[in-house]
C-alpha cells in the first residue's frame, strides 16, 4: 500500500513511517523544506498546497501534523496550536476530494475533545464533544475533514490518549521525576487518565487503515479505563521507585494554566470502535503499557 504521511518528522510519525516501511509499504513523507532524501514529498499546508499528480496513486493519506499541546498557552500559541492541526488536515482533505482514486483520509485527533473534566462518564465515540479549547480545537481540526468525506473518501479521526513509550517526550515527562524519586499522583489521582503503548497505538493505526468499516472518531486507548494514581503507581513499580510526592492540583493550574485540565481532568474513554470492530490490545492495562514502554 501507499501512504502519505503529513507529520512525519514528529515521534509517532517517524514511528509509523519506520513500521511501514519494514512491512514493505510505500510511504511518502510530506515536507515544508525542499526534499534532501527519497520518499520526501513538499507541500505547503499554510498555503493549501499539495502535488496532486505526486499523491494520485495514494491508498492512505495520514495526518500527524499540529504543535506540542505541552509549552504555555498564550494567545499567539493558541492560534499555532489550532492552524497547525486545521490547515495541514483541510490540506490533505482538499487534496483527496480532487483525486480520481479516492484514497482513504485519517487524521490524528485528542481525547482532550471530549472537555476539561468527564467525570466517571463513559466516553464512546458516540459522546458529544465537550468545553475548553481543546475541544473547540478538536471541532474544526475533526470538520476540516468534511471536503473529503463529501467526496466520497473514508475519513477517521484518531482520538488519541498519552502515547506511552520510552522517547515520547510525554512519557518521559511523567517518568521523570520518579527516576529522581520525586514521583507521585496528579492532584487525587482519581481521575481517569487516558494512555496507550506505542506499539498498540501504531497497530490500532494501521487496523485503521486496513479496514473499511472504520469512520469517524475512533479512540485510542487502554480498553481497560485507569486512573492516574494507577498509571503513577504503574511507573514507579516498572522504576523500582516510590511514588509517595503527590503533585498539588492548584500549584498545576497556577503553573499551567488551562493546560492543567489534560493531566487532572478525567476522561473515561474506550475503544468501542476499535474494540467492535475485533482489535485486540497487546498491552491492555497501566502496568502492561508502562512496562512495554520501558523495555521495547
Amino acid at each position: 500500500m501507499k501512504y502519505v504521511l503529513a507529520g512525519a518528522s514528529g515521534f509517532l510519525g517517524q514511528a509509523l513511517a519506520r513500521d511501514l516501511s519494514a512491512d514493505d509499504h510505500d510511504v511518502v513523507r510530506l515536507v515544508r523544506r525542499t526534499p534532501s532524501s527519497p520518499g520526501e514529498l513538499q507541500w505547503d499546508p499554510a498555503r493549501g498546497e499539495l502535488d496532486l499528480a505526486a499523491i494520485a496513486d495514494a491508498d492512505v493519506l495520514i495526518n500527524l501534523a499540529g504543535a506540542n499541546i505541552g509549552r504555555p498557552w498564550t494567545p499567539t500559541y493558541r492560534k499555532t496550536l489550532r492552524e497547525s492541526r486545521v490547515t495541514t488536515t483541510a490540506t490533505l482533505a482538499n487534496a483527496a476530494a480532487q483525486l480520481e482514486r479516492r484514497p482513504a483520509l485519517i487524521t490524528q485527533s485528542g481525547i482532550g475533545g471530549y472537555g476539561l473534566d468527564c467525570g466517571t462518564e463513559i466516553l464512546t465515540e458516540d459522546t458529544p464533544l465537550g468545553d475548553g479549547f481543546l475541544a473547540d480545537v478538536v471541532r474544526v481540526w475533526e470538520g476540516a475533514l468534511a471536503p473529503a468525506r463529501a467526496a466520497g473518501c473514508r475519513v477517521a479521526s484518531l482520538r488519541t490518549g498519552v502515547v506511552l513509550a520510552r522517547k515520547a517526550p510525554a512519557f518521559q515527562l511523567l517518568t521523570l521525576p520518579f527516576r529522581l524519586g520525586l514521583g507521585g499522583r496528579f492532584g487525587s489521582g482519581q481521575q481517569y487518565f487516558p494512555v496507550v503503548s506505542l506499539p498498540d497505538w501504531l497497530r490500532a493505526t494501521r487496523f485503521v487503515a486496513d479496514h473499511d468499516s472504520l469512520t469517524g472518531p475512533i479512540n485510542i486507548t487502554l480498553p481497560t479505563p485507569t486512573t492516574n494514581a494507577e498509571v503513577a503507581q504503574a511507573i514507579a513499580t516498572a522504576l523500582h521507585r516510590p511514588a509517595l510526592l503527590p503533585v498539588p492540583a492548584a500549584l498545576m493550574r497556577l503553573t499551567l494554566g488551562e493546560f492543567a485540565w489534560e493531566l487532572l481532568g478525567s476522561k473515561r474513554a474506550l475503544p468501542t470502535r476499535l474494540d467492535t470492530a475485533g482489535f485486540t490490545f497487546h498491552h491492555p492495562t497501566a502496568p502492561d503499557a508502562v512496562t512495554a514502554a520501558l523495555t521495547l
